[in-house]
């Protein structure tokens, strides 16, 4: 398995004998393609690696697939950060701050803010969205916390970001867990605590596992490979800029000598001359 292991995934494990369930997430590429002309400052990446990792370990356990978007708004240095993953784990992100942020903590960088989930599942007249304030000193304790209260289910979520790397540990116990063993999850959970950043960022997931929990039963399941191909869509843009009208978009034109459209998430950047514009608005040619 180790040999056909996507470079970014998301690793399932299952403690069989606590019906205690996990996963491993480890973006490598992906991580560093999403930073890519971006030039975030070092704790402004840390939290989009930290937030991108834990985006994916839930996008992966989803129960009904869909395309999930997370997004923490504050009053802090950091205003915003957003991660999109598409039900097939094709992920991105982006990171708003003002200048180069000091301190370390989530409320240093983003202040009070709030986390809003919004769930798009095929079928649905409208995504699924819901909204809690921010509730931790970091990423991890404020997903945690989350994740709780959503599913009703203890868990524990570790996360680790560096500039080549960012990873997550999960851990969830299930509703069957202390018939199976009611000193089960406190073990595991303790277990799960000794696991170090570079430990998070270096190891592959069985060897991540195998140093934790090497006297329980782990299963672990096929990994799912984790993608960020979001390719120029230039029709999209200019889709876009026809229904804002001919009007603004000349007013546009007239006052910077271009149109220029960047798309924060995908990381494009697209720019109209006059002759786009006219092009944009030229009457179809009848044949």
């Amino acid at each position: 398995m180790n040999e056909r292991r996507p470079t970014s995934y998301v690793q399932p494990f299952l403690l069989e004998d606590l019906d205690i369930r996990g996963a491993v997430v480890q973006l490598t590429d992906v991580w560093q393609a999403m930073q890519t002309g971006r030039s975030y400052a070092p704790a402004v990446a840390r939290l989009l690696g930290e937030m991108s990792a834990v985006s994916s370990v839930i996008a992966g356990n989803l129960k009904q697939p869909g395309r999930l978007t997370f997004q923490i708004t504050g009053h802090g240095p950091v205003s915003l950060l957003v991660v999109d993953c598409s039900e097939s784990l094709n992920l991105r992100g982006y990171a708003k701050a003002a200048g180069v942020p000091e301190g370390d903590t989530l409320a240093d960088l983003v202040g009070d803010g709030r986390l809003q989930l919004s769930l798009d599942i095929e079928g649905m007249d409208q995504p699924y969205q819901s909204m809690v304030p921010l509730e931790g000193s970091s990423i991890a304790a404020c997903f945690e916390h989350y994740l709780a209260q959503s599913e009703q289910q203890p868990a524990g979520l570790w996360l680790a970001s560096d500039p080549r790397a960012a990873a997550a540990l999960f851990v969830q116990k299930m509703p069957g867990a202390d018939l199976k063993d009611i000193d089960g999850w406190s073990r595991v959970h303790q277990l799960a605590q000794t696991v170090r950043a570079d430990e998070l960022l270096g190891l592959p997931a069985e060897g991540l596992l195998r140093r934790l929990f090497a006297e329980e039963a782990v299963r672990v399941f096929a990994p799912r490979a984790v993608t960020h191909d979001w390719p120029a869509d230039p029709e999209k843009v200019a889709t876009m800029l026809r229904a804002l009208g001919e009007d603004e978009v000349r007013t546009l034109l007239a006052e910077h000598g271009e149109v220029v459209v960047h798309d924060d998430l995908s990381n494009h950047t697209y720019r109209f001359d006059a002759a786009d514009v006219d092009a944009l608005f030229r009457p179809p040619t009848l044949h």
